[in-house]
């Protein structure tokens, strides 16, 4: 077998003509449509137009062109079927080798913040994936190409044997479809969208590959990462690495943990992160100020950790940083300054998000999936803010309005603390994080014993109801103020007899924050 016919038909022409002519130089007749075939004409690579194989002119704008028969047999014919030869010979059909195809750019079109539905719609391919599909099915004979970083191999196997290897075949058949499948998945959620099914009885992902990663969780689990192809810029996907070695599995997850607790805040904020959970979070007037809060509220295990903040780094609080190890500092920007302090830390890795200078962009309309065992779990992310007419004052003593300001700083950070989760907070700075344990009164003690003396005065949030009063009586032996929690608890009326025996204030929101 030998390539002697090709059908190219390419949206993006990057790489096409120096492929082409190699392919016109080995003797393979080439096949084309509308502009592809007017850029080979214009650049002296002979071309056949596609009107003269099927007889019939393009019509309809274009939107009909390849779908024939005189296309897709010779595409899905099985060349070593008699019947099939014998078939094409009396239509006088002939086979197409090679068939060199990229779609109509439907993510590109969507990205743009002024799409409008025609144009959308108008950028759904549908001759390209079918012929895609026809070559790939038919990979034993055929060879597809959808991606132009496969020109020089094709090009080179041709030269060489004059045809692909059937391990070529198989992995460029491969690649179609998983090509058309993302190219499908992104065209159902954008349709799905505009009528609002936003949870359809069928729910199709897809992602693009950002980059291998050494491994995964742990060293003998491999891993990759890949980003969602319209993902919002204020993501961990779209970030611009400025220094530093290549982010691992637990960076990338840490510095998604740390970013999804930042963006809740328009005051200057700093996040520090350790496995998930944050250890520090702290505001204040200005950037540096903030970062020593979020350094003193855990000063031990702070270090190696993420740390992410909503304002650009500026030289001064690059200083205070460079005194730790860090692993990660996520931030909008970096003053020229900043970076000469910390791109002396070798292994450092900086990492620039210009969307979190965007104050007040809290939500996008995606979803969490989570792989489990035969399926998977897929939900919105926790986006809900808290609104002041939420706030429900269930004790006889109001809280102060200082107390309700740190009430509602614990209230967005504690929502990203694992479950069961405690969290205690003075001073504009958490001191105390209690997570991940099996009981909630087991959380608050954690939280208290880390905050230590600072405990006295500090207010306390739960993710969740109390459903006895212990965790109550816990905080006040260490003397908190004040307390936040979703109530719901059939047994609310012991937690607040609890509180009101030792003068604590405590404000129900009536919802839970559960995080697993």
């Amino acid at each position: 077998m030998s390539v002697k016919k090709a059908l190219i038909s390419v949206s993006d022409k990057t790489g096409l003509i120096p492929f082409a002519r190699r392919l016109a130089a080995a003797g393979v007749e080439i096949i084309s449509t509308g502009g592809t075939a007017s850029l080979l004409k214009a650049e002296g690579v002979p071309v056949i137009g596609i009107s003269e194989v099927t007889g019939f002119p393009e019509i309809l704008d274009g939107r009909v062109k390849t779908l024939h028969p005189n296309i897709h047999s010779g595409l899905l014919a099985v060349r070593d079927n008699e019947a099939h030869q014998q078939q094409l010979k009396d239509l006088n059909i002939e086979t197409i080798d090679l068939v060199v195809v990229n779609l109509y750019p439907f993510k590109e079109t969507i990205a743009k913040s002024d799409v409008t539905y025609e144009d959308a719609i108008e950028n759904i391919d549908i001759g390209g994936p079918t012929m895609l599909r026809s070559a790939a099915k038919n990979h034993a004979f055929v060879s597809v190409v959808v991606d132009a970083g496969d020109y020089e191999k094709v090009a080179e196997e041709i030269e060489a044997n004059g045809d692909t290897t059937l391990e070529t075949r198989r992995k460029l058949a491969a690649k179609v479809f998983r090509h058309t499948a993302a190219y499908d998945a992104l065209i159902s959620r954008y349709l799905s969208e505009q009528v609002g099914e936003l949870l359809p009885e069928s729910y199709t992902v897809t992602y693009e590959k950002a980059q291998d990663l050494r491994y995964g969780e742990n060293p003998h689990q491999r891993a990759a990462f890949y980003r969602e192809p319209l993902a919002s810029s204020l993501s961990i996907g779209y970030a611009q690495q400025l220094h530093g070695k290549e982010l691992s599995y637990n960076n990338i997850n840490d510095a998604d943990a740390a970013l999804a607790i930042v963006r809740e805040f328009d005051q200057p904020a700093v996040v520090a992160i350790k496995h998930s959970n944050p250890c520090g979070v702290g505001i204040g007037s200005d950037i540096r100020q903030a970062y020593q809060k979020a350094y003193e509220a855990d000063s031990v295990s702070i270090f190696g950790g993420i740390v992410a903040a909503n304002r650009p780094i500026d030289g001064e609080t690059a200083m205070a940083m460079k005194e730790i190890f860090l692993e990660i500092i996520i931030a909008p920007d970096f003053t020229e300054e900043a970076l000469a302090v910390l791109t002396e830390k070798k292994n450092l890795r900086l990492l620039r998000i210009p969307a979190l200078s965007e104050l007040g962009k809290k939500e996008d309309n995606r979803f969490r999936v989570a792989p489990v065992a035969g399926g998977a779990l897929v939900q919105d992310f926790d986006y809900k803010q808290l609104e002041e007419n939420e706030i429900q004052v269930v004790t006889d003593r109001k809280p102060t309005e200082e107390e309700l300001a740190q009430l509602q700083f614990t209230w967005k950070v504690v929502k990203h603390v694992k479950s069961n989760a405690i969290l205690l907070a003075k001073d504009d700075m958490t001191i105390g994080v209690g997570a991940g344990q099996m009981n909630r009164v087991g959380a608050a003690k954690i939280a208290i014993e880390q905050a230590g003396a600072a405990a006295v005065g500090s207010v306390l949030a739960s993710d969740a109801f109390f459903p006895m009063g212990d965790t109550v009586e816990a905080a006040a032996q260490a003397g908190i103020t004040a307390i936040i929690q979703p109530g719901g608890s059939i047994r609310d009326q012991e937690s607040i007899d609890a509180c009101n025996r030792a003068g604590i204030a405590m404000v129900f929101t009536g919802t839970r924050h559960f995080k697993h």
